[in-house]
């Protein structure tokens, strides 16, 4: 589902991808670990379309995104890809149901079916009674999970985590973990997550390690 082949990426003088190779299945929940500066968070915006690789080729669902660009790239990425940050990203003006809306509504949807849609996900998350608060009405874990609702909105072929539970306290991470867990189960969800959190990297279905800008293991 997920593929990439010799990635490599420079930034001035220092190389921090040296030839990455990857892969992943449709419903798996595969974690990359490894020190800071091992080169994760590279590889992850790299292989989510945020970033290009100097050399080397990625492919989700048999499109060649390395290749893409401009409005046909944000088309792909709006489409297929939805990200889940360490800090949250919410628009501080909007709602929660407003913020999950914004994605499908960008990629043409109509109004009513989205926020449909973004209703059930807020109730699958526990934030039914949450619809019209804005972020800064909500706790911490709270904004967590309405950025896992916006991921979720376009239905994408994979969620890409990068330190999703880092700006969080041992419950609500903890929960976190757990609502990976059940979005796997019950929408065969992929995830691609870089942590640094042991807990959350030992419930994935695969933990890759990452080394001096290379796959270890």
């Amino acid at each position: 589902m997920l593929s990439a082949t010799g990635i490599e990426k420079k930034y001035g003088n220092l190389q921090v991808l040296k030839g990455v190779d990857i892969s992943i299945n449709q419903g798996e929940i595969v974690s990359i670990v490894g020190s800071s500066g091992a080169g994760k968070s590279t590889l992850l915006h790299i292989l989510g379309t945020l970033d290009k690789p100097d050399s080397g080729k990625v492919i989700l669902n048999g499109e060649r995104t390395d290749q893409l660009t401009g409005k046909a790239l944000a088309k792909f990425r709006n489409r297929h890809i939805g990200f889940v940050f360490q800090f949250h990203h919410l628009l501080p003006e909007f709602t929660a149901l407003e913020n999950v809306c914004i994605p499908g509504w960008v990629a043409g949807n109509k109004r009513k079916p989205t926020e449909e849609r973004a209703k059930e996900l807020l109730a699958t998350l526990g934030l039914s009674a949450r619809l019209d608060n804005k972020p800064s009405q909500l706790s911490g874990g709270e904004q967590q999970r309405v950025a896992v609702a916006r991921a979720l909105i376009n239905n994408p072929s994979i969620i890409m985590a990068d330190e999703p539970t880092g700006n969080l306290d041992s419950a609500n991470a903890k929960e976190l973990h757990q609502l990976f867990i059940d979005l796997r189960n019950q929408y065969q969800q992929t995830f691609l997550i870089v942590t640094h959190n042991e807990e959350l990297a030992k419930l994935s279905d695969r933990i890759l390690q990452m080394k001096d800008g290379y796959m270890v293991s």
